[in-house]
């Protein structure tokens, strides 16, 4: 058995899993807003970036994967037999089951420029033993500055191209890098509403006395202020002046004043780079009954679509021998996506089997139901083609 390795090294900390002082260390570049490093651990806590991923990654690990055997006619016909289907529906390892496996290989190609990498681990006889997707930058990946070739090791040894998923994104660079400028302002207004509302939701003030006062009494009369008028249990408390004092508040700047719209509008530009609808970000602002069903089709068509035949790509390239593919692929469903309701789905199962496009078995394997017998045929049971029996009463007499 040639078991590469089974599990990493457990570590406490290093740099498979670096944090944002790590990665300014290895000269990641800021963002101009307030000069943030965007991280992938930081920008899944923007909602709407984690929304994203999860929208897409979630869809693509839910769809019903299948081994397909491609036949002479080029037609394919499911294949459920095939040792392969284990590792994607059941278990990809000992401690992963496959739908994680999928789903965490599209988290990892939507927000790692390097992509969605997973180590197929093979038997002597190049059976598929397991399949393990180790943390991020356990498997070393380096681009042929040429011909963009990608080779690959695991601690320090060479690891063989056909062993190893990679599933990437579009122009070499994940989402969330090419968004990085908008989750930073999106970060930096996230954390000028928790400052905002720390202090009670107040604008900063200024205290002004008639007199002159020492810089001990300012001191004093700042702390005894923030005291009684600020944080979360002062709100709604009275005021007291002493001494002359009044309080001038600051109005709001044009920014301040439109915080929300600059919200609302960094979920659109984080929405566009993924690709997702608003509405689907949970942003109804625009959304009606019909626009949302027509932005449910484009995001299947637009991003789900291209998301599947890449990961169908990457795991028959890498599950498969280069004799294997000839004869098999890897199918996700995309009918649970497009499935409508009962009633429907019962009309467009019955006009297609009265048009003879499908046979009732085929029907009835989409509803999930056994074949039964004569079900092969290509017949429209809406026409009657058989002769009618005599009545009774006839055939009595011709007796």
């Amino acid at each position: 058995m040639n078991i590469f390795r089974r599990k990493p090294k457990t570590e406490t900390k290093g740099l498979a899993e670096p944090g944002d002082d790590l990665y300014a260390l290895f000269g990641l570049t800021p963002t101009t807003t307030g000069g943030a490093v965007v991280t992938p651990d930081a920008a899944l806590r923007v909602p709407a970036v984690g929304s994203a991923i999860r929208a897409i990654s979630d869809a693509v690990a839910t769809l019903d994967v299948t081994v397909k055997q491609i036949e002479a006619d080029g037609t394919e016909v499911n294949a459920p037999s095939h040792p392969v289907m284990y590792f994607l529906r059941d278990q990809a390892n000992e401690w992963t089951d496959g739908f994680s496996m999928i789903r965490d290989l599209v988290i990892d190609a939507l927000s790692d420029d390097k992509g969605g990498v997973a180590f197929v681990n093979r038997l002597d006889d190049g059976r598929v033993a397991e399949i393990i997707r180790y943390r991020r930058g356990v498997i070393d990946v380096q681009f042929d500055q040429t011909t963009g070739e990608p080779s690959y090791k695991i601690d320090s040894l060479a690891v063989p191209a056909a062993n190893v998923i990679h599933l990437r994104s579009p122009f070499g660079r994940a989402p969330l890098s090419l968004a990085r400028e908008a989750i930073g302002t999106a970060m930096a207004l996230d954390a000028h509403a928790a400052k905002l509302f720390g202090r009670g939701a107040r604008p900063s003030g200024a205290l002004t006395f008639e007199k002159n006062m020492g810089e001990e009494a300012v001191k004093k009369t700042r702390a005894a202020w923030r005291a009684t008028h600020e944080g979360n249990d002062a709100g709604g408390q009275t005021a007291i002046l002493y001494d002359g004092a009044t309080f001038v508040p600051f109005t709001f700047n044009s920014t301040d004043s439109q915080f929300i719209e600059n919200r609302k509008f960094q979920i659109l530009e984080i929405a566009r780079v993924f690709r997702v609808p608003p509405s689907m970000l949970f942003d109804h602002d625009r959304a009606t009954w019909s626009n949302t069903e027509q932005m449910g089709r484009e995001f299947l068509s637009y991003t789900l679509e291209p998301w599947l035949r890449a990961t169908e790509g990457a795991l028959r390239r890498a599950l498969f021998s280069p004799e294997d593919r000839l004869r098999y692929a890897i199918r996700f469903d995309r009918d649970d996506l497009t499935r409508a309701d009962l009633a429907t789905r019962a009309t467009v199962i019955n006009n297609l089997i009265s048009s003879r496009t499908i046979n009732p078995n085929e029907g009835r394997e989409w509803l999930g139901l056994p074949p039964y017998a004569g079900g092969a045929a290509f017949s429209n049971p809406n026409i009657t083609t058989e002769p009618a029996l005599p009545p009774k009463k006839d055939a009595e007499d011709a007796a």
